[in-house]
């Protein structure tokens, strides 16, 4: 069953805490800190792992910023059983607090070639039913 989650800063500190690296637009490599977006999910109730197979692989992610722009990860793209990437919440860029503009949370996903889906300035995530 899923349970709405509204997580503050503290909050993703008492989570396991994860690194990786991205290049920005720019093609300058920075280091972000925050939290795998699968845990997160997890600690919500959202079907992963084993159990996400048949009509649990419709599912998406609709993720949403202050501006009004959207991006959607389908839920294999984000679960460690289906792929090798890590896509983190992120709070820190480079050691720091993510600037202004960018925080204080985005999304990043390092393994996408050109960074579209590394939403800045999120504001919900949500689970949702391609069949809906």
């Amino acid at each position: 069953m899923l349970k709405p989650l509204k997580l503050t800063l503290d909050d993703l500190f008492q989570l396991k805490q994860t690194e990786v690296k991205g290049k920005d637009r720019e093609g300058k490599e920075h280091t972000f800190n925050g939290v795998r977006l699968v845990d997160i999910l997890d600690s919500a109730g959202v079907t992963l792992g084993k159990e996400l197979r048949g009509e649990n692989l419709t599912k998406y992610i609709l993720i949403k910023a202050v501006d009004g722009y959207e991006v959607i990860f389908s839920l294999p793209e984000i679960d460690p059983e289906f792929t090798g990437q890590t896509i983190i919440l992120a709070y820190q860029m480079d050691g720091n607090p993510l600037p202004k503009g960018d925080g204080p949370f985005r999304i990043v996903a390092p393994n996408d070639k050109r960074p579209a889906r590394w939403i800045r300035e999120l504001t919900a995530i949500k689970v949702v039913f391609s069949k809906e």
